[in-house]
This record gives C-alpha cells, sequence and structure tokens, in this order.
C-alpha cells in the first residue's frame, strides 16, 4: 500500500509513523527544515520517552512520489491553495484522500446537507479550486482525536489519545473505507467509521470554534479562558447558535454548552492549535472552524451575532500580526 503523506506536522507525522510500523510505502511532501530532517533520521515519533524512527521516501515535489493508494492531508487549511496546485501527480483513478484535517472542510455539503446538498462553501473554497483538484469521489473524512505536538522538525511528540474517525460524504460505508479502517486498526490507531462523518466535523467543531480563536486573541490557555465567566458565557452563546445551526442541516447535539466546557476544563493548562501558530508566526485557520459557521448561519437563516463578533475580533488580530 503506498501512502503518501501531504503536511508532515505533528498529526501527519504521527498517522504516517503509524501506517510506516504497519508495513505501508509510506512518502512525505516536506520542505525546507522538515524534508531535511526526514531525510537524515526519517520520520522520528517520540511516544512515551521512546523515539523511534521509520524511514520514509521524501521530496518537496510530488511529482517525485508519483501515484499513490492513499494520500493523508494533514495540512492547515490556509494551505490547502498550495496543495491543490500540486497534488495532481498523487493523485490516480482510485487514489483515497484522508483529509485529516480541523473545522469544516471544502467538500462538506457534498451527499449532505439536506436542501444545501452539493452547495460549495466560499468561505472554505471560494474559487471552487479545491473542489477541481480534489474531486469529491477521492474524498474519506478523518476527525482525529489525538494530542500530538513537533518536539523539532521531523519528530513526533504524542502526548494522549488515539482515535480516528472516518467515513464517505455520502454516509455509506463502503469496503473502501472499511478497508481502510482495516489498515489503520493494524497501524495500532483506533478507527471507527462514522454513520456521517460531517456530524463528527461539527460535533469536534463544536468545541473548539470558540477557544480557539478566542486563545489566539489573548494568549490564554484553556483553563484561563474557560476561568473566567464572562467569557465562558460568551463562548455558550456562539456555541447555541452553531447548535441551532446545525440543527437546521441534520445534525443535533444533544450536549448543552456547559456540558462541553467540563470536558475542556479536564485539559487543563492546554495551549490551543491556533494559539500555537500565532506565536509560531503562521497563517490562522479562522476560516475553517469561524467563517464557515458564519456561511452556513447565513444561508440556514440562523442569526449569528456572537460569531460574527468572534471572526471579526479574531480576523483583525490576525490581519494585524500578518496571519491571515
Amino acid at each position: 500500500m503506498k501512502v503518501c503523506i501531504y503536511g508532515a506536522g505533528a498529526i501527519g507525522g504521527w498517522i504516517g509513523s503509524g501506517l510506516a510500523r504497519a508495513g505501508c510505502s509510506v512518502s512525505v511532501v516536506a520542505r525546507g527544515a522538515t524534508l531535511q530532517a526526514l531525510q537524515l533520521h526519517g520520520l522520528r515519533l517520540n511516544q512515551g520517552g521512546k523515539v523511534t524512527a521509520q524511514a520514509v521516501a521524501s521530496s518537496a515535489v510530488p511529482a517525485d512520489l508519483g501515484v499513490q493508494d492513499v494520500v493523508v492531508l494533514a495540512v492547515k487549511a490556509p494551505s490547502l491553495p498550495e496543495v491543490a496546485r500540486h497534488i495532481a501527480p498523487l493523485l490516480g483513478p482510485n487514489t483515497l484522500v484522508l483529509t485529516a484535517m480541523n473545522g469544516v472542510p471544502w467538500w462538506f455539503l457534498q451527499g449532505f446537507g439536506g436542501a444545501l446538498a452539493g452547495q460549495r462553501l466560499s468561505s472554505v473554497d471560494p474559487s471552487g479550486e479545491l473542489s477541481q483538484a480534489i474531486p469529491a469521489q477521492h474524498i474519506v473524512g478523518c476527525v482525529v482525536h489525538v494530542s500530538c505536538s513537533l518536539d523539532e522538525p521531523g519528530q513526533v511528540h504524542h502526548h494522549f489519545g488515539n482515535k480516528l474517525i472516518i467515513g464517505e460524504p455520502s454516509g455509506e460505508k463502503t469496503a473502501r473505507v472499511q478497508q481502510l479502517a482495516a489498515l489503520l486498526e493494524k497501524a495500532g490507531f483506533e478507527a471507527l467509521v462514522s454513520d456521517q462523518i460531517q456530524k463528527d466535523i461539527w460535533f469536534k467543531l463544536w468545541g473548539n470554534m470558540t477557544v480557539n480563536p478566542i486563545s489566539a486573541l489573548t494568549g490564554a490557555t484553556t483553563d484561563l479562558i474557560m476561568g473566567d465567566e464572562l467569557v465562558r458565557g460568551f463562548i455558550s452563546g456562539v456555541m447555541l447558535e452553531a447548535k441551532e445551526v446545525g440543527a437546521r442541516i441534520g445534525i443535533t447535539i444533544d450536549q448543552r454548552p456547559e456540558d462541553r466546557h467540563a470536558v475542556t476544563l479536564k485539559l487543563g493548562a492546554f495551549k490551543t492549535s491556533m494559539l500555537q501558530d500565532v506565536e509560531a508566526g503562521k497563517a490562522v485557520e479562522l476560516d475553517a472552524l469561524v467563517s464557515a459557521v458564519r456561511e452556513l448561519g447565513q444561508l440556514t437563516g440562523v442569526p449569528t451575532p456572537g460569531t460574527d463578533a468572534l471572526l471579526g475580533l479574531a480576523r483583525l488580530h490576525a490581519k494585524v500580526h500578518g496571519l491571515y
């Protein structure tokens, strides 16, 4: 099985390391210091204080790596337009593209969404280049429940969690998605096949569409964000807006915001991925996490004043710092 990791950050590196251990022929699209590290040391994983390395092919040029059976797309959303311009040499007629990313993906309304089904979300695919470059028939969605970080380029540190939820955009439990789940299980992951992957995406988004941008704005860890009753109240209001938007497209959330707050509090002094991006001077993925919710609110007729305020403030902050 030929598997290419496109985006060798913490999540892509973690998935690639497991698949290499399972006997897949793993390659990685990488640049700069990450590419150098992969060529010198292989793909390294720090787990429980023990560092292991897997030899992988790597190149900055996807054409060097050829057609793949599976492409794991594990980039941040702002990098997707560049991926769209270069991914073609990796895709054959039967290549699966596993989108292991946060937020609402460009294919969210493919085979889902009731009256909105088939519609392109301009917030995440403004020109349609993603839909064109990575056609829907290649897509298998993935929701990642794990905490990983990078010790250094090419070396992933796994902290906790091991779950990957995967699914076809149509919700069908096809042979190919079952086979992919079996491969991921063989690689040591807890792999679940979803009845409707968009619902799993939305449920994860429901928790991080607020805390991520607030952490980016304030520099605060999750314990401080949840510890401020005014901020927590604002978050609850935004979550209720997103809950109603979800309900209009067929996603029922049977929790209250307070139930999710209790889960977030258990993380302790946790630094969100968006805060890490701000500190590293990287572009923030506001559109996939917040703009898409606002757009879906407009499409479904749900007022989103809290979401609008959060997006406006976070976007302005990011623009001032050259991150949007």
